[in-house]
């Protein structure tokens, strides 16, 4: 009898609804295997706003294939009534409930971030301390590639209880941060303005963002943080030397002496 009822949830299926199923998975698989070829392929030929739109395309073509290939494959062979489907996906939730319940939990936190976008291919962010591209949005994990160009792989999962921080967040800029360590006995304003200077000649700044230099004393020295954007968020590492590089020659043209210790190494002053 129960056998009977189960059997009732499914049509009989022809050789022609196999042929069918069979070329729809064929498409839909096609499909998706030929966006991940092409579209990073055309946004490597763009720049700013359209190499990331582009990017941003391919876990929404994805899903959007799934979709429908779903739509079109479970008609053929489920009957299609309420009664069936409540059984069926029931059925389907609780046993993926309890045999694949952090699998799953990674692909829906993957489709919401298909919407709520908290990164998207191109985007620069730091996860749990690992900093890197974002390179390819997966069903179950994203793929980043960080700058000393190691792959990882990051489930969704993580989106449910960890902190995830975008650099560029879907657009062309990214804030670049460029640390100097003076000796307090120096001309402030001077190293302000020469600083700002240094980063407004880089061959990598963008020139529509601001240049900020803050200055922060300390006990050990004072500390210049001068803050820029590059051209392109895959910049910042070369646009970060040149600012090193190039301010360092220039202090030391003024003859201004860098602190001798580092903040790390600073020494404590208890009262």
């Amino acid at each position: 009898m129960e056998t009977d009822k189960i059997l009732g949830l499914f049509k009989t299926v022809t050789s022609a609804a196999v042929i069918e199923i069979a070329i729809v998975i064929t498409v839909a698989v096609a499909i998706i295997w030929l966006s991940q070829r092409l579209l990073p392929w055309l946004a490597d030929h763009l720049h700013g706003k359209q190499r990331l739109f582009v990017l941003a395309m391919i876990p929404t073509l994805r899903v959007v294939v799934f979709i429908l290939a779903a739509l079109w494959i479970v008609p053929m062979v489920i009957e299609t009534t309420v009664q069936n489907m409540v059984a069926i996906l029931g059925a389907a939730g609780l046993a993926i409930g309890f045999a694949l319940k952090d699998y799953v939990s990674s692909l829906i936190a993957g489709i919401v971030a298909v919407y709520e976008l908290p990164y998207r291919p191109g985007d620069w962010i730091e996860v749990d301390g690992t900093y890197g591209e974002v390179k390819h949005i997966g069903m179950r994990a994203v793929e980043m590639v960080t700058p000393d160009d190691t792959v990882v792989f990051v489930p969704h999962l993580k989106l449910w209880n960890s902190l995830i921080h975008n650099a560029n967040n879907g657009g062309p800029s990214l804030m670049v941060v460029t640390d100097f360590y003076l000796a307090a006995n120096h001309d402030a304003h001077q190293v302000k303005q020469l600083l700002e200077d240094v980063a407004l000649t880089s061959p990598y700044v963008q020139l529509k963002q601001p240049i900020v230099v803050i200055i922060l004393e300390k006990p050990w020295g004072t500390h210049y943080r001068l803050k820029a954007y590059p051209i392109d968020p895959r910049q910042q590492f070369q646009f970060m030397t040149d600012l090193t590089a190039r301010g360092k020659a220039c202090l030391r043209a003024l003859n201004i002496e860098f602190a001798n210790l580092s903040p790390e190494h600073a020494v404590q002053v208890t009262p």
